[in-house]
C-alpha cells in the first residue's frame, strides 16, 4: 500500500515538474505570467542505430558553431570520426527531433573512466542555428543530470571555451560553479543523489519522447505517401497533356 502511494506521489511530481515553460516563467517575466503555456520537450535517448543521425546533425552545424562545440574548428572528417568513437555502452546520446524527424539538438553525457572520477560526467551539447532561442540546451542538461543522479553520478562538468556564453549561461543558471582560465572555462555542478522522484521523471520523460517519435515517424510516412501520391499524378496529368497535344 505505501509503495503504490510512494509510486503514484513520484508519479505526479514527475509530470508537475515536465510541465515547465521552455523558456522563461512566471517568475522571470510577471507580465507573461498569464500567457505562458506549459510546454513537454520531448528528449529521447539516442542509440548507436543513431549514429549516422547524429553525425549529420553536426555536420550541419556552422564553422563558429563546431568551434564553440569542440573547442577547435572541426572539419567534417573530425567529426565523423569523433562520431564514430562514440561510447553508447558507457555514455548517454539525447537527441531533440523536430516534426521532420530532424535531430535539432543533441548532448553527450560522458562518463568519467578514470578510477579516481568514476562518479563525474562531462556534458556536451549542439543545437542547430535554425533551433536557438528555444531553451532546448537547457533542457538537455536538465535530462542529463537527471539521468547522472540515478547513474550514482555526484558532479558534473562542462568544459568550453569562455566566449562560449551560451553552455556557461546553462552552466549558471543550473547553479553550477564556473571557473574561468584565460580561453576556457570550466563549470562544475554538484548533484544530489538520485530518488524515487528522479527515476520515475526519468521513465516518464522517456515514455513520453518515444511516444512523441512513434506520432511523427508516423506522420512523417503518411506525408511521404501522399507526396508520391501527389508526383503521380502530376506525372499522370502532364503526360496526358503530352498526348493531347
Amino acid at each position: 500500500m505505501y509503495a503504490t502511494k510512494d509510486w503514484l506521489k513520484a508519479s505526479w511530481h514527475a509530470g508537475r515538474d515536465m510541465l515547465r515553460p521552455v523558456a522563461g516563467g512566471p517568475a522571470a517575466n510577471p507580465i507573461r505570467a498569464k500567457q505562458e503555456v506549459p510546454v513537454m520537450v520531448p528528449i529521447r535517448a539516442l542509440g548507436p542505430s543513431y549514429r549516422e543521425r547524429i553525425a549529420q546533425h553536426l555536420l550541419q552545424l556552422e564553422p563558429a558553431d563546431r568551434y564553440l562545440r569542440f573547442g577547435y574548428a572541426a572539419n567534417d572528417e573530425q567529426i565523423r570520426r569523433y562520431v564514430e568513437q562514440l561510447d553508447f555502452d558507457r555514455d548517454e546520446i539525447f537527441g531533440i527531433y523536430n516534426r521532420r524527424l530532424e535531430l535539432i539538438a543533441v548532448a553527450h553525457l560522458a562518463f568519467s573512466q578514470h578510477p579516481e572520477y568514476q562518479h563525474c560526467a562531462e556534458f556536451g551539447v549542439s543545437v542547430l542555428k535554425k533551433a536557438r532561442g528555444r531553451g532546448f540546451g537547457a533542457r538537455l542538461f536538465e535530462r542529463a543530470v537527471m539521468h547522472a543522479r540515478n547513474e550514482g553520478v555526484n558532479m558534473v562538468f562542462i568544459h568550453a571555451l569562455s566566449e562560449n556564453t551560451a553552455m556557461l549561461r546553462i552552466a549558471r543558471n543550473a547553479g553550477a560553479t564556473v571557473r574561468r582560465d584565460g580561453s576556457e572555462s570550466e563549470a562544475y555542478l554538484q548533484i544530489v543523489p538520485g530518488s524515487l522522484d528522479s527515476r520515475m521523471a526519468e521513465i516518464v520523460e522517456q515514455q513520453f519522447a518515444e511516444v512523441d517519435y512513434q506520432i511523427k515517424k508516423q506522420a512523417k510516412q503518411f506525408w511521404d505517401f501522399l507526396a508520391s501520391v501527389q508526383e503521380v499524378r502530376s506525372g499522370v496529368r502532364d503526360a496526358r497533356h503530352q498526348s493531347a497535344e
